[in-house]
């Protein structure tokens, strides 16, 4: 089902900077936990979400519908599925506790995009997307909506329970989708003709150069990775400490390690930032304990090495310290080149609007990485004040909002012209 109204006349760039940052402000209204900003995939908060993002979209003449995953789409050009298709947009859950901006930005930028772009024919349709999921909190793996619309979501996901046990089979049907028709929402490579997301740039790069915007060079490879350490539970008053086989103190000397390491490699990220302790009671001796390991760089090669060293690392620990250790789990993600002719649009496009071209690496994630897959991908990052993201006081400015709107429109402007022209 689609809805469709009449569109209205186009605002200024910062007047739809004032929309967005008002919008952004109604967004992280919709949330699980009062005071904080929580939304995970398909809660209810989503649902709210897609309700205001509906109105918004049909309110600028959109063609609105939402596909299996979750994901609200809202197309500006031709509804016919054979149309040729540009792809805007982002993610709108978030982690928990998280900020108003991950995610959300890229989507109401795009709305704003198409705003400006409404009265222009294009050689192709417009599709801004808000991906239902992309962080990776509710099932432990990144990027659902957007592998769902790249053709790469593996049904054996659906069996994956929440923490409190909800397979994803049944968190989709409970939100009123079909979790068997996700294959439909994939999108034909043939007929997309790229994805540009933008995003904060969760980072003090930008910042410190005192520029509002940046071109992203690629996006750095990531290794998600848990480990579980296995000793001997006991009672914490009557066990010696001499000899105890305590998980817990060996999953620290590895975590004091991983920083370490991290530190010691130019441009690596090693974190670790989840950690379980079983049976966690304040009078036993832990005899199990998970973590996280978390490792990212632009060189696949350096990460993949730093992987295999902190693997070593953790073998030698358990081993010194009379344990086991064992990896549960490993999802490495190669890093992601981004279009060189999108990229171009976004240099272009930025000089056009007499802004110095500036590039940048993402450090971090994105729905690019999961679009890339299929469609040639492109990304603008909007300055980020004190660069603190996933927390409450992530913010952006509302000029560099309004620069955002202006690079984003007119490189879709000039993507049109080249298109037509070749």
């Amino acid at each position: 089902m689609s809805t469709k109204m009449d569109k209205p006349a186009s605002m200024s760039a910062d007047a739809l900077a004032d929309r967005v940052m008002s919008r952004s402000a109604a967004l992280a209204g919709h949330t699980e936990e009062p005071g904080r900003v929580t939304r995970r995939y398909l809660t209810p908060p989503i649902k709210a979400v897609h309700l205001e993002l509906t109105r918004w979209m049909a309110e600028l003449g959109l063609h609105v519908r939402t596909d299996a995953a979750g994901n609200l789409v809202g197309r500006l050009g031709d509804p016919a599925p054979d149309t040729p298709v540009l792809l805007i947009g982002s993610h709108i859950d978030t982690v928990p506790n998280g900020g108003k901006y991950d995610g959300v930005l890229g989507v109401l930028v795009g709305l704003a995009v198409a705003d400006v772009l409404q009265d222009r024919a294009l050689p192709f349709a417009v599709d801004v997307v808000a991906f239902s999921e992309e962080e990776g909190v509710r099932y432990a793996k990144p990027y659902l909506g957007s592998a769902a619309i790249a053709g790469t979501f593996d049904p054996d996901w659906l069996e994956r329970r929440d923490d409190r046990g909800v397979t994803m089979r049944a968190a989709i049907e409970a939100f009123g989708l079909e979790p068997d028709k996700i294959a439909d929402a994939a999108y034909d490579p043939r007929r997309v003709v790229g994805y540009l997301e933008t995003h904060v740039e969760q980072g003090p790069v930008l910042e410190r150069e005192g520029r509002p915007v940046g071109v992203v060079t690629a996006i750095a490879g990531q290794s998600r990775l848990m480990l579980r350490f296995t000793g001997e539970p006991g009672h914490a008053g009557t066990t010696p400490m001499f000899p105890r086989k305590d998980a817990l103190v060996s999953a620290a000397h590895l975590i004091s390690e991983v920083q370490d390491y991290g530190r010691s490699i130019q441009g690596l990220r090693a974190t670790v930032g989840y950690v379980r302790a079983h049976p966690n009671v304040r009078n036993v001796i832990p005899g199990e304990v998970d973590i996280s390991l978390d490792i990212r760089h632009a060189m696949d090669d350096v990460r993949e090495a730093a992987v295999a060293a902190l693997i070593d690392t953790a073998e030698r620990v358990a081993k010194e310290d009379g344990m086991t250790v064992e990896v549960l789990e490993n999802q490495p993600q190669p890093a992601t080149a981004m279009s060189g002719l999108l990229s171009r649009m976004l240099h272009e496009a930025m000089d056009e609007a007499e802004l110095t071209p500036f590039e940048l690496l993402s450090g971090a994630g994105h729905d690019a990485v999961a679009m890339a897959a299929s469609f040639p991908v492109a990304m603008l990052f909007v300055r980020h004040p004190d660069g603190v993201s996933h927390h409450p006081d992530e913010r952006v400015s509302v000029a560099d909002v309004a620069v955002a709107i202006d690079v984003l429109a007119r490189a879709v402007g000039r993507l049109a012209d080249e298109l037509e022209v070749n």
